[in-house]
């Protein structure tokens, strides 16, 4: 269950990097999973959720910008696998199966950049522009990871 949990929080990584930490950091700050004696106590820290909120936040702001780059591009697309992986890990080590919830972040990472891509595409297609499909995008994105994260308690 833990590593299935992982992939999907991998997935959520995919649609926007920073939504799936600020939601495994919350959780574990919170007390709804223990990483203390793990690489990622750090994780459960006071700050971090609250620096993973705010980048997450400039995230779906930026994302509405005309500017912003593919998802796909070689920087955008390494963020969201390093994302999918540090939160993935987070909820393997959970359940002492950190790098299983690693791997399992990583290939959610993938999963959500190019799904969500093509998702979005077709949803921005559909109404004739996109901010409708981005913040359709943006509500998966923020309500999966609280009830992914809620899973894990």
């Amino acid at each position: 269950m833990f590593l299935l949990l992982a992939l999907l929080i991998g997935v959520i990584s995919g649609l926007r990097t920073m939504t799936a930490p600020a939601a495994v950091a919350w959780g574990a700050a919170l007390g709804w999973f223990d990483v203390s004696q793990t690489p990622l106590a750090f994780m459960g820290y006071h700050w971090t959720p609250w620096i993973f909120t705010v980048l997450a936040v400039i995230e779906l702001i930026a994302d509405q910008l005309p500017s912003t780059p593919s998802r796909k591009v070689p920087m955008q697309f390494g963020a969201r696998i390093v994302s999918g992986a540090l939160s993935g890990a987070a909820i393997g080590a959970a359940s002492s199966l950190l790098f299983g919830g690693l791997i399992a972040g990583v290939i959610g990472a993938v999963i959500g950049t190019y799904g969500g891509a093509a998702a979005r595409s077709r949803l921005a297609a559909s109404f004739g522009k996109d901010l409708p499909a981005a913040l359709i995008e943006d509500a998966v994105a923020v309500i999966g990871a609280v009830l992914i994260v809620g899973a894990v308690a």
